[in-house]
């Protein structure tokens, strides 16, 4: 990084410092907001005489309108590279990303030759696992047609177009008949009163990738109804649960959640990271009476 460059970055970061704002969209404190603010913006944009003020007008926007940067730039950090993102699509962050970076180690049982992308937004998590594994077909869904539109975009960016598809799906049911290695999913899991407070970065992001029921596991519950029909025998679930990771362990205790240390992210409140694998194993044995969510043998 030139020192221009870290000039510009500290002088954004102070004035990002002085101001009341929330911090959740990949940045995690203002000095970070302002790396992502100002190196997102030079993705698109030379350094030039005039980069301070235009960057001037992106921190108005920032502290005024409370619009998280990535919505400024049109870029998101995430998993090691720029993915673009458009307003009204989730801006990428899921703390996945430390997994991908491990390749899922010590959960996934062997390479996957087939990946699943649940409620893919702008793709990242897909895109970000076929990058590290360069055989993997890769499918990318979502029932949000700007989420789809963007994801496809990141698979022209990063030229995956011959083994990644974005596709719109409600959950499984826009799915062929096919079984997946490795199904990632970071469905809405925000409670509505959650929601309702949540600060005004978010209200910029589409409520229907946020909020999800009075526990926040409207989706969840559907989602694992199905699941078990897709994953192979020795396949691998990895999902973002968040601040309703306990409420998922209430509602299915049965099922045996793994919720790794990561080593990047910040934790929860409750002490987590709301990040869980889980085994397709798991699925098949089914308790006596009780078959919500268990594969069929």
């Amino acid at each position: 990084m030139n020192d221009g460059i870290d000039a510009l970055i500290e002088v954004c970061a102070d004035r990002l410092a002085r101001e009341s704002l929330a911090f959740g969209h990949g940045g995690a404190n203002p000095r970070s907001e302002a790396e992502l603010l100002v190196l997102g913006f030079l993705e698109n944009h030379p350094l030039e005489e005039n980069t301070r003020e235009l960057l001037d007008d992106l921190l108005q926007d920032r502290i005024v309108r409370r619009v998280p940067s990535a919505y400024l730039t049109g870029e998101a950090w995430f998993a090691d590279r720029w993915f673009a993102v458009r307003s009204g699509v989730m801006i990428p962050r899921s703390p996945i990303q430390e997994l991908i970076r491990c390749d899922f180690w010590p959960w996934l049982r062997r390479t996957p030759e087939t990946v699943l992308d649940m409620c893919c937004g702008t793709g990242c998590l897909g895109i970000a696992t076929a990058l590290r594994f360069p055989a993997a077909r890769v499918t990318l869904v979502d029932i949000d047609e700007a989420a789809l539109a963007n994801a496809r975009t990141n698979i022209e960016r990063f030229r995956l177009g011959g083994r990644v598809e974005a596709r719109r799906s409600d959950l499984f049911d826009g799915l062929d008949h096919e079984e997946f290695d490795l199904v990632l999913a970071n469905p809405p899991y925000v409670p509505e009163s959650e929601f309702l407070v949540l600060p005004p970065e978010y209200a910029h992001e589409p409520r229907h990738g946020l909020e999800a029921g009075t526990d926040g596991l409207d989706c969840w519950r559907r989602l694992l109804a199905g699941i078990g029909s897709w994953l192979r025998m020795d396949g691998l679930l990895v999902g973002e649960s968040g601040n309703a990771s306990s409420a998922l362990e209430t509602a299915f205790p049965d099922l045996p959640f793994l919720w790794p240390e990561l080593t990047r992210a910040e934790r929860l409140a409750d002490g987590g990271f709301g990040v869980f694998a889980l085994e397709a194993a798991a699925l098949t044995c089914q308790p006596e009476g009780d078959s919500r969510y268990f594969r069929q043998t």
